[in-house]
């Protein structure tokens, strides 16, 4: 087949799957009726950003089973207090920790078992196989 004949070929599969004798009006009613608001897929897509920095991930990681001062997770991590506080205010902001003041001192935990569930699965499904 000459290299015209494939491109051909080819451009003509991608018309024919766009085509609109090829919508399946069910499919595309149902999924319409079910899908969010375009903010609310914004604001999942930003929650999945927070997570996809490897810093703030280990830092979860170091709260996933206790409550922390920054000074703690700065040891564990090796990293200045100033870099981990700069990370908490982010995760703060996202609503994944929390912290309680006693006196000078602050600690940080999960702000819910979601946060867990998000982190225990994502290790689960990273482990598998």
């Amino acid at each position: 087949m000459s290299d015209n004949k494939i491109k051909d070929k080819h451009t003509e599969d991608i018309t024919s799957i766009g085509s609109e004798g090829e919508v399946h009006g069910d499919v595309v009613k149902s999924v319409s009726a079910d899908m969010p608001d375009i903010d609310v897929l914004y604001d999942l897509a930003e929650l999945y950003r927070i997570f996809a920095d490897s810093t703030r991930i280990r830092i979860l990681y170091v709260l996933f089973e206790n409550e922390v001062c920054v000074c703690d997770i700065a040891s564990v991590l090796g990293m200045t207090v100033s870099a981990v506080s700069h990370q908490l205010r982010v995760l703060r902001s996202a609503h994944l920790v929390h912290f309680k003041r006693v006196g000078k001192t602050c600690f940080y935990s999960l702000a819910d078992d979601h946060v867990k569930t998000i982190i225990a699965q994502g290790m689960e499904h990273i482990t598998e196989g």
